[in-house]
């Protein structure tokens, strides 16, 4: 199976040995990055296996392949002679392994690194974006059998991510790590036992005073206990959400907390798409069972479906998609979800006689308008393109409005509830506000979808002034049950919250 390596970026070997101990339980192995320390530190590093306690790599990472060491390349191989000199009569005194470029050539270090058990991981570092042929890049690399062969690489896109796991499925007999850096290589992170890595890298993210030791890597806390990285394997049952950017999103930590509560072996993962076609891609290579769809995608995913649900059709917009014999099949939970989220917040079975403010027309606000036409409300859509608030308005005969013309000067006939349905407000722009010339009295309703922060800019007016609020979360977790029970066949096992934590 697939390690986790902690990767150690302090500035002092004691900073290091503090980090290890805090998360051991986290960490197979650990990296001991020599770039990171201070000068004076470098040369302390011999005895770090033994105070370790753990299999140690090496690494000694140059500036240009995404690491900080400056110097030139005689006094990097100095200090591995330094790190290498080893202990003939206990091995566990000695490094496990050392990380060495491709066009590191220095045969006198590499044997005496095999004599005396240090096994060599051989590196490509591509910074900057891919590989032309990864698989040809991976052959290449392997000079002797008992290297470990590295090629870590930039996807700029999906699609480039999906290249990562078409070379996987070559030479699986090969000792490897194959991965992506960035955001789009988180998910071949999560996924590297899938792609026959050997290990899995991960940052301390807590920690502010470490650098991360490479973009896109993972906590390890979080890597092995919520997605529960060690029991992932090729049978494990892949699910996940599906956004672009997908800047902020509580789903994961929902959904892995269940499978872990319920014993079952799934994953749900973060698939941050430039593409719907990339993903779709990517989803049949990787067999994805079933998927969260969220900004933008909501309603691009219409004419990819097999099949879809009446609540789809009603909406216009379709946020669960399962893995059918046929094809996709479309769900909406977002209307369900919002509609009992808004019923227990207004103590209201019907909106009969109120009036409703809908900021903005996506699809969060189809589904937001559709359950207020199903709760006999009234509706105002406003939004920045006028066209698009007439043309989600006129499905249920509501007024609509330009939120930056004539629209948001009418906003107080129709004030009993204002639902703010944009990511307006979402971190990381925590001071944008929607409706910042709209004086609250103090009777208004108003709910923000938005839930991190958990109260945005609107909301914390609008609650200054008296009004009753509440965030997007009631309505995250309700459609989030009703989505598992999508991807389970089975109702949502209720008394599974009071174990949950978001």
């Amino acid at each position: 199976m697939a390690r986790i390596c902690l990767c150690l970026t302090g500035k002092t070997l004691a900073r290091d040995l503090a980090i290890l101990h805090k998360y051991r339980n986290y960490a197979d192995l650990a990296e001991l990055r020599v770039d990171c320390l201070e000068p004076d530190e470098r040369f302390l590093i011999r005895r770090f296996p033994e105070q370790a306690g753990i299999p140690v790599i090496l690494t000694i990472r140059r500036d240009v392949d995404g690491g900080y060491f400056k110097g030139g390349e005689g006094s990097r191989i100095t200090l591995l002679s330094k790190g290498l000199a080893f202990a003939e009569v206990d091995r566990r005194k000695n490094f496990a392994y050392v990380d060495l470029e491709e066009d590191l050539q220095v045969p006198s270090l590499e044997e005496a690194a095999r004599t005396f058990g240090t096994r060599i991981i051989r590196s490509c570092h591509n910074i900057h974006g891919m590989e032309e042929d990864l698989n040809r890049k991976l052959r290449e690399l392997r000079r002797v059998g008992d290297e470990i062969v590295k090629v870590a690489v930039s996807p700029h896109t999906l699609a480039d991510t999906a290249r990562i796991f078409e070379a996987a499925e070559a030479d699986r007999g090969m000792d490897r790590i194959l991965l992506g850096m960035g955001r789009f290589g988180t998910i071949t992170r999560l996924l590297a036992e899938w792609l026959g890595s050997f290990l899995s890298y991960a940052s301390p993210l807590g920690e502010a005073d470490l650098p991360a030791g490479a973009p896109g890597q993972l906590d390890p806390q979080e890597l092995a206990e919520l997605y529960r990285f060690r029991r992932i394997n090729t049978r494990t049952l892949i699910y996940g959400v599906l956004g672009h950017p997908l800047r902020a999103t509580s789903s994961p930590a929902f959904f892995n907390q269940v499978f872990r509560e319920e014993n079952t072996d799934a994953v749900y993962i973060p698939f941050p798409a430039d593409s719907l076609e990339s993903f779709l891609a990517l989803a049949e290579k990787l067999n994805i069972q079933g998927m969260s769809v969220t900004v933008p995608y909501k309603e691009a995913i219409l004419p990819r479906l097999a099949g879809r649900s009446a609540e789809v059709d009603a909406v216009g917009a379709c946020n669960t998609i399962i893995r059918s014999g046929g094809g996709w099949m479309g769900y909406n939970t977002d209307s369900k979800g919002f509609s009992d989220s808004l019923v227990e917040f207004t103590g209201k079975k019907d909106l009969r006689g109120k009036r409703i403010a809908i900021i903005g027309a996506g699809g969060a606000a189809r589904a937001v308008a559709a359950a207020i036409y199903r709760l006999k409300g009234k509706a105002l859509i406003l939004n920045r393109t006028a066209a698009r608030a007439r043309q989600l308005a006129s499905y249920y005969h509501f007024e609509w409005g330009d939120l930056d013309g004539d629209g948001a000067g009418i906003t107080g006939q129709y004030n009993d509830i204002i639902i703010q349905t944009t990511s307006v407000g979402m971190e990381p722009d925590i001071e944008a506000d929607p409706l910042p010339d709209y004086p609250f009295s103090g009777t208004e309703l108003v709910l923000d979808l938005v839930y991190k922060p958990e109260k945005t800019r609107l909301l914390q007016r609008a609650e200054a002034a008296g009004c009753r609020i509440r965030n997007g979360y009631d309505m995250l977790i309700r459609q989030a049950q009703y989505q598992y029970g999508f991807f389970m066949d089975r109702e949502f096992p209720a008394p599974l919250m009071s174990r949950i934590k978001l």
